[in-house]
C-alpha cells in the first residue's frame, strides 16, 4: 500500500462483509440484494451501485461445500450406522438425498462469501 491510501481503501473490514454476504445482502452497504437468482450475482447493488458480475468465485463454493459436506455427512454415517440397523435400500435413498438437500442450502451463502471475501481483500475487478 502506499502511504496515500484512501479512506475508502480501509473501509472493507471481512467480518462484517461476510456476515451481510452470508444473509444475502451486498456487503458495500448492507441494504441491497446480492444475488439476482440462485447463484447469478446481481450485476450491481440496487442501494449503493457496487457491481457484482465482476466476482471470479468460479469453482471454489463447490469446493467448499464438498469439503463441508465431507465432513459433516461421513461422521454422521458413520454414527448412524454404528447406532441404527437401517437397511441398505434405505440408506441408499437417505444420503445422497441429504447430501443434495445440504449442498443445495449450503452453496450459495458459500459463495456469497467468498465473493464478500475477494471484495474485502479487492482482488479482481474489486479495486
Amino acid at each position: 500500500m502506499t502511504d496515500g491510501s484512501t479512506s475508502d481503501e480501509a473501509a472493507r473490514p471481512l467480518r462484517p462483509a461476510l456476515g451481510l454476504a452470508l444473509r444475502g445482502h451486498c456487503p458495500a452497504c448492507g441494504e441491497g440484494r446480492m444475488f439476482a437468482r440462485f447463484l447469478k450475482p446481481s450485476p450491481a447493488c440496487e442501494t449503493c451501485g457496487q457491481a457484482w458480475d465482476q466476482s471470479r468465485a468460479d469453482d471454489f463454493p463447490a469446493y467448499i461445500v464438498i469439503l463441508l459436506l465431507g465432513h459433516i455427512l461421513v461422521p454422521l454415517m458413520i454414527e448412524v450406522n454404528a447406532a441404527l440397523d437401517i437397511p441398505l435400500g434405505m440408506q441408499a435413498l437417505l444420503w445422497p438425498g441429504l447430501a443434495i438437500l445440504l449442498a443445495v442450502a449450503m452453496i450459495q451463502p458459500a459463495k456469497a462469501a467468498v465473493i464478500a471475501f475477494q471484495w474485502s481483500r479487492r482482488m479482481d475487478g474489486f479495486r
